[in-house]
């Protein structure tokens, strides 16, 4: 998928674990950990907002568009 989330950099140039972040946005840290590894398929726009308030940072920061090949949604299950 081309979106990348970006969030265990922004992480580590806070110095902040990921236990502390979903304390600070009300996100359980298994939720927050699918989203760092980039296996989330959305984010509400509600939790992006927390996010980056709590990190100070903006959308842009978190996640990323790298365009590459085409990928069939039917094959991307079988990528995980």
């Amino acid at each position: 998928m081309p979106i990348r989330v970006r969030l265990d950099r922004i992480l580590l140039e806070r110095r902040m674990s990921l236990t502390e972040l979903a304390d600070r946005v009300g996100v359980t840290i298994a939720n927050l950990s699918i989203l760092k590894t980039g296996k989330a398929r959305a984010i509400r726009f509600s939790t992006l907002e927390a996010l980056c308030r709590e990190l100070n940072c903006q959308p842009g920061d978190i996640v990323a568009y790298e365009p590459g090949p085409p990928v069939d949604p039917d094959e991307d299950d079988d990528l995980a």
